[in-house]
């Protein structure tokens, strides 16, 4: 089996990140790669190429782990207050997902978020409060205290 070394032009799971110089087979550049569009040869001329993406991609990465740490400062010490339905024993009648989470960080923060930046093992179905772990950069991980209270 021959390899050939390739230049990622987007990220690629299980692969690498835009702009490195990666070795895989002639056959996943030639039939994966190279057809979506996700590589380039690695020629003399495509490396300082990739040398400028790796460049911006860490500027980009910077900038981004910076408006995460923004927002983190903002969220940690706040507390969401999310009002639902609920028995007398205090159980929701259904439960809180990531969306109505994010929902209510954006009305009562002003921060707009994914849901999937939200790591939530199972729905909420209590009523009291909560912590959610919010992921919005690789390096920039932080809990959100979620106040659910009955209506």
């Amino acid at each position: 089996m021959s390899a050939v070394k390739v230049i990622l032009r987007n990220d690629v799971s299980g692969l690498g990140k835009r702009g490195d110089i990666v070795e895989v087979s002639k056959g996943y550049a030639r039939n994966f790669l190279s057809p979506r569009g996700l590589a380039m040869p690695a020629t003399e001329g495509a490396q300082q190429q990739a040398e400028a993406m790796r460049r911006s991609r860490d500027v980009k990465d910077a900038r981004d782990r910076e408006s995460a740490e923004q927002i983190a400062t903002v969220l940690v010490p706040k507390s969401i207050e999310i009002t639902m339905k609920a028995s007398d024993a205090g159980r929701l009648f259904g439960s809180v997902t990531q969306t109505e989470i994010v929902a209510a960080v954006s009305e009562q923060a002003g921060i707009d978020l994914d849901r999937k930046d939200l790591l939530l093992e199972e729905h909420i179905k209590d009523v009291g409060t909560h912590m959610v772990t919010a992921r919005l950069h690789a390096d920039v991980q932080f809990p959100i205290t979620i106040e659910v209270v009955a209506d």
